[in-house]
């Protein structure tokens, strides 16, 4: 039987007792902490599995990476901000922790405008509500429940970087996804799953798809409550109109910006602001190298270990009317640079039987996919990892002139 997180937390972390850690340093995070602080919970450190976060403190608290907590804190009541508890908790019950709680009871009464973060009080307001969602399904585990969907409108790209984790420097013959399609498969998934707290319209750039907006207002009459991310990298400013249909709408932008290459993202953020539309700005950090397609013939044990250290296991992508995992394993069918196999997919737009089944068996049941045998993995830190094959950490944005070479699949 699993280790479970607890819920009621209040009580029991503001008596005396083994020092309370935060795990994962999450965007969220700082309001986490501040809520804590707030009901009277003495925070003492927090940890995250990825040690380039390490370096710095979070609200004046030092982030331990997780190898190292017993060291640190050999005892400890540990907080999990992680939207996926499970994944977040079972490292540390091997590491020897056995007292996990959700933040949930905390954040029910926060207000987080009586504090500032270093995101806008908006784009943390999105975040939290989300985390909270997941959390919730968390403790009832009948229903089926998805975080996130990445809804690919589009594999043209108006940058071509060389090692772009959804594949698009591969692209020879790039299309926009047909509107209908997206619309069917969201229908059977709107039917099928209990619920998707955040849907992440993606590309490619997904501004080349003249019809973005629509798909994104689509979602939003069909998800009223849940919140919308458009990702762009800022070389196309979206129409006055387009913004406008997004009013008192749960639409958000998080743009990455890519300096020079990003020659519209001044313009795109003064449009968001005349409109009122939250973003998020950032430079693209934190690549790790996971965009070579290569079989490695792994045994199933050494895919489970690749598959369990992955950042991107819930990333699930919706692309010509299928639903992955991941876009690495979206893309590279798509480019046909991986063997066929269903056990990769769900068609969504043909199965009629057992659909309900099928895709909660699919998202919370498996321990790797066929697939992943042909990424050299996606792990939080690369430094530390069982199975990764990649160079590890790599800068961002570097452009290649034509589409990179790969063999095909028939």
């Amino acid at each position: 039987m699993k280790m479970k997180a607890n819920y009621n937390c209040l009580d029991v972390l503001k008596k005396p007792g083994p020092p309370v850690i935060i795990a994962a340093a999450v965007r969220e995070v700082e309001a986490i902490i501040k809520a804590c602080l707030d009901s009277g919970i003495v925070i003492s450190a927090l940890c995250d599995s990825e040690k380039r976060k390490s370096e710095k403190k979070i609200c004046g608290l030092e982030v331990v990476h997780t190898p190292s907590l017993p060291e640190r804190f050999p005892n400890a009541r540990i907080i999990i901000a992680y939207h996926d508890i499970q994944k977040c908790l079972d490292p540390l019950f091997e590491l020897g922790y056995n007292e996990f709680y959700s933040p949930l009871q905390i954040l029910e009464n926060y207000e987080i405008n009586n504090h500032n973060y270093q995101i806008s009080n908006l784009f943390m307001k999105e975040k939290i509500e989300v985390n909270k969602k997941s959390h919730r399904f968390y403790f009832d585990g009948d229903k089926t429940y998805m975080r996130s969907l990445d809804v690919m409108v589009t594999t043209k790209c108006s940058l071509k970087c060389r090692n772009c984790s959804n594949l698009m420097q591969y692209y020879t013959d790039a299309k926009n996804t047909d509107h209908q399609e997206i619309l069917q498969a969201l229908d059977k998934l709107y039917k099928n799953v209990d619920h998707i707290s955040e849907f992440r319209v993606i590309g490619g750039e997904p501004l080349m798809n003249k019809g973005w907006a629509d798909v994104v207002n689509d979602i939003s009459k069909n998800n009223p409550t849940a919140k919308i991310f458009v990702y762009t990298n800022g070389t196309i400013a979206p129409k006055d109109d387009q913004l406008e249909s997004f009013d008192k709408k749960k639409v958000n932008f998080t743009i990455t910006d890519y300096g020079k290459l990003s020659k519209n993202i001044e313009k795109m953020i003064e449009k968001l602001d005349y409109f009122n539309i939250t973003y998020n700005r950032s430079p693209p950090e934190n690549w790790v190298d996971c965009s070579r397609i290569h079989q490695h013939n792994r045994t199933p044990s050494k895919l489970k270990e690749v598959f369990k250290e992955c950042c991107s296991t819930q990333l699930y992508t919706l692309l010509n009317g299928r639903l992955y995992t991941c876009p690495f394993i979206a893309n590279a069918y798509t480019l046909k640079a991986v063997p066929n196999n269903q056990a990769d997919y769900i068609e969504l737009l043909n199965e009629t039987n057992n659909l309900k089944i099928k895709l909660k068996n699919f998202i919370k049941g498996r321990q790797f996919f066929p697939a992943c045998d042909f990424c050299d993995g996606r792990p939080y830190d690369p430094s530390s990892s069982v199975g990764y094959d990649g160079r590890g950490m790599i800068e961002g944005g570097e452009q290649v002139s034509k589409p990179i070479p790969y063999k095909i699949y028939s």
